[in-house]
């Protein structure tokens, strides 16, 4: 017997699935929990010191656990009896990685090897979903940007995650979890503030919409950027859980497919918070900052058909759909 998902084509989930989710009180699991909610399930959300999951009311048994994932002790109490891990928890900031790749690493790198350690101890085949970025790939060649593109980390924090990506590929292809990895384009839309000034930045640019304060864009804001709904990357991480043994050893590359540049996705949250707010508000373009990432300066959209092709995930919301959708919740 199976319960089915809010999806069409459907995605089905076994009742009495025991989940783990690391960084259980941001933007991903609070989304990916809420397509949980109703199902029959038993949900661990394990999030660090200082941070406050969101209450959830559903059929599903929510467990929260408060933990950091750089400690060896914490995968050793949490682990026994789970059946998939939705691998969510991370230090996002690329300039922070930059500016001090130690402790990116102890915390980006090392909870990865740690967490599949504990898996080959406990000699059951878990299945690991992580969350990755397509900036993994530097500066795209061409576009779209498909699982053929050479990889080219070009900051700390990409390296790391690939780092993290290979550690999840070589466990799985010995046999002792089911492991992919998805590279998620720009991800936004409802969901728990970010702590970071330079995460989130179209969240942030919404919610000052609403605010009636002026938007910024740095330089002339042309890069081209796949904005990929949170539901949409929430949908595509359970598709990857629910196809582990067709995706093992691999990673997917997660967009909209559709690209929009920075300036035209600035004023489309402008005049869409026009229509609620009776106010209008201005895209003002600034001066980068000196220490502005090279990274910054790419120009990306996803091809996600390899993913598409083996689950059925397809994105559900256009760029000008999402923001009305986030627009709402913020407002």
């Amino acid at each position: 017997m199976s319960v089915l998902l809010p999806e069409h084509p459907p995605y089905h989930l076994f009742p009495g699935e025991n989940i783990l989710i690391t960084g259980g009180a941001g933007y991903l699991a609070a989304s990916l929990v809420a397509l949980l909610k109703d199902i029959d399930c038993r949900i661990i959300r394990l999030h660090r010191k200082g941070s406050s999951p969101e209450p959830v009311v559903g059929k599903a048994q929510i467990i929260d656990v408060v933990g950091d994932v750089r400690d060896p002790g914490v995968w050793e109490k949490n682990l026994p009896g789970v059946d998939t891990i939705f691998y969510f928890g991370a230090q996002t900031s690329t300039y922070a990685a930059n500016a001090d790749p130690l402790a990116d690493r102890a915390v980006n790198v090392l909870p990865m090897l740690q967490l599949l350690e504990v898996c080959r101890r406990l000699g059951r085949r878990l299945t690991v979903c992580f969350a990755s970025t397509v900036t993994i790939a530097g500066i795209p060649e061409h576009l779209p940007v498909d699982e053929s593109h050479a990889d080219h980390p070009l900051t700390i924090y990409d390296l790391h995650k690939s780092m993290a990506e290979q550690y999840l590929r070589w466990y799985a292809e010995e046999g002792f979890v089911r492991g992919v990895s998805l590279r998620l384009a720009n991800v936004y839309g409802p969901g728990p503030q970010s702590s970071r000034a330079d995460r989130g930045v179209l969240n942030q640019m919404i919610r000052r919409a609403l605010a009636g304060e002026d938007l910024t864009v740095y330089g002339t804001g042309d890069q081209v950027r796949d904005y990929v709904y949170v539901e949409d990357a929430a949908r595509a991480f359970l598709a990857a859980a629910l196809h582990g043994e067709e995706l093992n050893g691999r990673y997917f590359v997660i967009g909209s497919g559709q690209g929009h540049t920075i300036v035209e996705a600035l004023e489309l949250v402008a005049i869409r918070a026009a229509s609620i707010t009776g106010r209008s508000v201005t895209v003002k373009h600034v001066e980068p900052p000196g220490n502005f990432s090279p990274i910054e300066q790419r120009n990306f959209v996803a091809d996600s058909a390899c993913f598409r092709g083996v689950t059925g995930w397809q994105p559900r919301y256009n760029l000008a759909q999402g923001i009305d959708l986030t627009l709402e919740a913020f407002s």
